[in-house]
């Protein structure tokens, strides 16, 4: 909660007045009587300032405010997010794994290209570095490589992500895990979590 008037601990404050003028560093008490005598209040808006940054506002106007800025931000924020291959991924599949990593840098997120190996693939992991390459020309109208590809135990795997949107040019299209064609409705983004986090979201 927001620490107004006799609220707020500090000692001293940095005090602004209701028109963002500076009145400079005073006693909490002395900024909290000047705050009333305007019949208005004094909130804290910078508590980690040295000394805190306080204001002079009507406190009810100011949540009221605060609130809209909120409520119209953006809720969405960036997210790792990851796409399997394998060697023998087929075409079609190919092409839905890739259009899903067009959506996850579409909406801003990274993405981690994974491959594992099975079996006799792992004596031509080479293979592996042939396929990520390959997914990483593919994906160059949509991403930037931020970890070119490398082997990693049994599997190898690269990092992509979004270049800006407005210099985005996709090349695969999806709906509901189907290829169509550029002349069909605008895609739609499945569920993207909100929140950034160290987890890794898996499609595979």
């Amino acid at each position: 909660m927001t620490p107004v008037n006799e609220r707020i601990r500090a000692k001293k404050i940095r005090a602004v007045g209701p028109n963002g003028e500076q009145l400079g560093v005073m006693n909490t008490r002395e900024a909290i009587d000047l705050a009333k005598s305007r019949g208005l209040d004094l909130v804290e808006i910078a508590a980690k300032a040295d000394p805190p940054v306080c204001k002079i506002v009507d406190y009810g106007k100011y949540k009221y405010e605060q609130a809209k800025l909120k409520k119209g931000s953006p809720k969405s924020v960036a997210r790792l997010k990851e796409v399997k291959f394998r060697i023998g991924t087929d075409e079609h599949d190919y092409n839905i794994k890739c259009g899903r990593a067009e959506n996850f840098l579409a909406a801003g997120h990274k993405v981690q290209i994974a491959l594992q190996f099975r079996g006799r693939e792992n004596a031509h992991k080479e293979l592996g570095l042939v396929m990520l390459n390959r997914i990483r020309e593919d994906l160059v109208g949509m991403a930037q490589c931020d970890q070119k590809p490398k082997i990693a135990g049994r599997g190898c795997r690269m990092l992509l992500s979004p270049i800006q949107a407005d210099q985005q040019k996709r090349k695969f299209k999806i709906v509901k895990g189907d290829l169509i064609d550029d002349d069909d409705l605008e895609e739609d983004i499945d569920d993207i979590d909100d929140d950034f986090d160290e987890e890794v979201d898996t499609e595979n």
